[in-house]
């Protein structure tokens, strides 16, 4: 099957990486065309044959690339097609020799970019749901992601001039505003004592180490920067924190999941699908800082308390979000016979 996958550096990256390197490990062969100079090619490079393109509005990829694409179908003849988001499927081919699939991790604005694509593949169902109130009525099936299960190593905290002993908060992803990171730096004027890692990088970097500064925590702060494998940053921490204002599924939290790592969230999208206030996490209203600050004080103090949750997330992890389940209901479909390919036949 061919990916098509134009993202550059965030969650939805990390489980491309890993829906491809579970494929390879289950026999599917692959071809992934991807962004030129991406860090995480190394990582699908010895499960998928890389086309590099950046398939810009206006440049010569914008015409190449599609002729490219025709040529593998022709020789290679895959099963399906697999755009990533909506700009990836454009790419998709106006021939139905293939199943074109494309993947949702978030909500469109609109279907123009699907004028091609059989069946829709949405990561959780209020995605889904909005896409059919859009007007769609082909192919649509909700697959949700999974993660690395595997238990890590801890970074030593001293790696980061971090104190031992002291309650550690960390949070990932990038680091744009709907990310609420500033909540996060918020949240430590009122926990003293308390220590934040944010690994990750985005545009919003330089506004958030200004306003560490200008809220006299920034000796609290660290700033690890893009991480592969940011597993052994979050196995470190002691709860772990996310603060979006729009999270359509939240693959950060199912990281901190298969660590053991307590979950503060906000009730964003995904959240409030697959965790459980006071079951597999805490849950607290979008931006409030007061509520992320109870809620990181109640599962520092509270050891039971993290235990149980920590416990939920796991079992959650577990019977939701599985390797094995999630990569063979993908597999099935990649083989399944759209409508459009009935038709050819």
């Amino acid at each position: 099957m061919i990916h098509v996958h134009f993202g550059k550096d965030g969650g939805a990256e990390r489980f491309f990486v890993h829906l491809v390197r579970a494929l390879g490990a289950r026999g599917v062969e692959q071809r992934a065309i991807i962004r030129r100079g991406r860090i995480w090619r190394p990582e699908i490079e010895p499960f998928a044959e890389i086309t590099e393109s950046n398939f810009r509005d206006v440049s010569l990829d914008r015409i190449v690339l599609p002729m490219k694409v025709r040529a593998m179908i022709r020789d290679w003849k895959p099963e399906a097609m697999l755009g990533w988001m909506p700009r990836a499927c454009r790419l998709l081919p106006s021939a139905a020799s293939v199943h074109r699939l494309g993947r949702l991790g978030d909500y469109p604005l609109n279907l123009r970019s699907f004028g091609n694509v059989d069946t829709l593949v949405c990561n959780t169902p209020g995605i889904a749901e909005h896409v059919r109130q859009l007007g769609w009525t082909r192919g649509l099936q909700v697959i949700s992601n999974f993660t690395n299960t595997e238990r890590v190593a801890a970074i030593r905290r001293s790696d980061l001039s971090t104190p031992q002993g002291v309650p550690l908060i960390v949070s990932s992803g990038r680091f744009v505003a709907r990310k609420g990171f500033d909540v996060l730096i918020r949240s430590l004027v009122q926990l003293e004592n308390t220590w934040l890692w944010l690994v990750g990088d985005g545009e919003e970097r330089e506004n958030l180490e200004a306003l560490s500064r200008q809220l006299g925590v920034s000796d609290r702060v660290r700033f690890a920067g893009w991480q592969s494998d940011p597993r052994p940053y979050v196995a470190a921490a002691d709860v772990f924190g996310m603060a979006s204002s729009h999270e359509p599924l939240g693959n950060v939290i199912l990281e901190a999941w298969a660590q053991r790592v307590p979950v503060v969230a906000t009730r964003s999208e995904g959240p409030q699908w697959f965790m459980r206030d006071g079951d597999n996490g805490l849950l607290v209203d979008i931006g409030d800082v007061s509520g992320f600050v109870s809620g990181f004080r109640r599962l520092t103090a509270d050891r039971a308390l993290a235990a149980r949750v920590v416990d939920g997330g796991e079992r959650a992890l577990l019977t939701g979000f599985s390797e094995a389940g999630v990569s063979k209901t993908y597999m099935d479909l990649f083989a399944a016979r759209p409508q459009s390919l009935l038709r050819v036949a």
